[in-house]
Parts: structure tokens; sequence; C-alpha cells
């Protein structure tokens, strides 16, 4: 694994990450577009972790901390660099980067059909909380 390189997203990654999500991730959001990815990293430049080998984007997390909640989203891993420890080095990543900003806890959104997913978040020491529901409300139009 001496040849992973994890670092923050720049807001000139947005295409290639948008193109990684595309291959790697599992779902969309109403954020997946360039605007969506250069408004978080121009507001919060530490959130969108990166995983490259060899120059190319294999794993992604967002790691979003308001102040209060150290919320874990897009756990990716390209299909062909999956159990190569690649998440589990995002997810390092990703606490000790809420542990320094004074997280006590990591909060994942994972897809409830994604299984796979399921089993990775579990591996990694996460549980479910099932008294918990996510409500949303859309505030803008989408196509």
């Amino acid at each position: 694994m001496t040849d992973l390189h994890i670092r923050a997203a720049l807001p000139a990654d947005a295409e290639t990450v948008l193109a990684f999500w595309r291959e790697a991730a599992e779902g969309t959001s109403i954020t997946d577009d360039a605007d969506g990815v250069t408004r978080l990293v121009t507001r919060d430049p530490e959130a969108l972790i990166l995983a490259e080998r060899g120059g190319v984007l294999v794993g992604s997390v967002i790691a979003g901390w308001d102040g209060w909640r150290a919320s874990l989203y897009r756990l990716a891993v390209l299909p062909s660099h999956r159990r190569q420890g690649i998440a589990t080095a995002l997810l390092e990543a990703a606490e000790r980067r809420f542990v320094a900003v004074g997280g006590r806890r990591g909060d994942a959104m994972v897809l409830e059909a994604n299984e796979r997913a399921q089993r990775a978040w579990a591996a990694a020491g996460y549980h479910r909380e099932d008294h918990w529901r996510r409500w949303v409300k859309p505030l803008v139009e989408t196509a």
C-alpha cells in the first residue's frame, strides 16, 4: 500500500471525481455535478478525500464536518481495486480528520439496497442504527 496516495480534492478534480463516481459508486445524488463538487471542496477543502494509485483515482470518501456532526458519504473504490485496503485507508484518513476537529462519532450514509457497502462499513467497525430514518425534502427542481 506504499504506492497509495491519500489527499484532499481540489476544485480542479471535480470532473474526474464525477467520472469516478459513475464507475465506482452506487446511486446518485442531487449534487452530482461539477458545481456541487466544486462548492463542497471550496467550502471545506478537507472534506473530499481521494485515494490515488499510479496517478489514477481509485477511491473517495466525503468526510463532512459541520462543527456538530462527522458525516461520511461516497465511500467508493474502483471495482478493479477493491479488497486492497483502499477503503480502510480512506476511512482512517476521515476518522483522523474528525478526531482532529473534535468529532465524537462518524455517521455514514449507506444505501439500504447496497449489501456490499453494508458489509464493508460493518467490517470497519460501524453499526446500523435502526431507530433513525432519513427525512429529505428537495429544495430545487431536479431533471
